[in-house]
């Protein structure tokens, strides 16, 4: 979903980190497909439920309770994807997260403000095939998950779908609300926080 004022051109291709590059370097374990080249142990522990279990985080926005939208999360196709470049672009998230799987739908987080990215997106695997849709975003749970995009460690999570409105930061100045308190200088994510920026 690229539009005006939130995604710049393209002008390198996303990379990964070097500890993490050998993993894209071989055939990705689906659809019948091994990594053959991997020692038997670091195989069996890439594939174990530890790196698609849920995580903690729920979104507090869910209209539903928490029985219903864990249901959502365990059949879930969409990830989440945070700690972005303000820079990074849909296509390098694109071409990052297509080595897992055919990909349906990639939605920018914006600021609801100024409508320009603000450092999160949503990433969307089809339904047309619920087994591999679901475990193409299984893999890149387990693959792409703390890889390095941009020069940051992004991370991905379960997320029980994408509503119209979520893709707006929910801080007080239009951002993310981590954006707004951090006292850091972050230059991919707009220096000092908002709040500090303000002082």
């Amino acid at each position: 979903m690229i539009g005006p004022g939130h995604v710049r051109p393209l002008q390198h291709a996303a990379h990964i980190s070097v500890s993490a590059a050998a993993r894209f370097f071989q055939p990705w374990p689906r659809r019948g497909l091994c990594l053959r080249t991997m020692s038997g142990g670091l195989l069996k522990a890439l594939r174990s439920d530890s790196y698609v279990e849920l995580s903690e985080y729920r979104d507090q926005h869910f209209r539903g309770d928490n029985e219903e939208q864990e249901k959502l999360l365990k059949k879930s196709c969409t990830l989440y994807v945070g700690n972005l470049s303000f820079y990074t672009t849909e296509e390098q998230i694109y071409e990052l997260f297509s080595k897992s799987g055919d990909i349906k739908k990639i939605i920018m987080g914006l600021d609801k403000m100024k409508k320009t990215a603000c450092g999160f997106c949503f990433v969307e695997y089809p339904w047309g095939s619920p087994y591999y849709s679901r475990a193409d975003a299984e893999n890149a749970m387990r693959y792409i998950n703390g890889t390095r995009l941009d020069d940051r460690i992004i991370r991905t999570d379960w997320d029980a779908g994408f509503k119209e409105g979520r893709q707006y930061g929910r801080g007080r100045s239009g951002g993310q609300v981590r954006d707004e308190y951090r006292e850091d200088y972050d230059a991919g994510r707009g220096g000092y926080g908002k709040l500090v920026q303000k002082q």
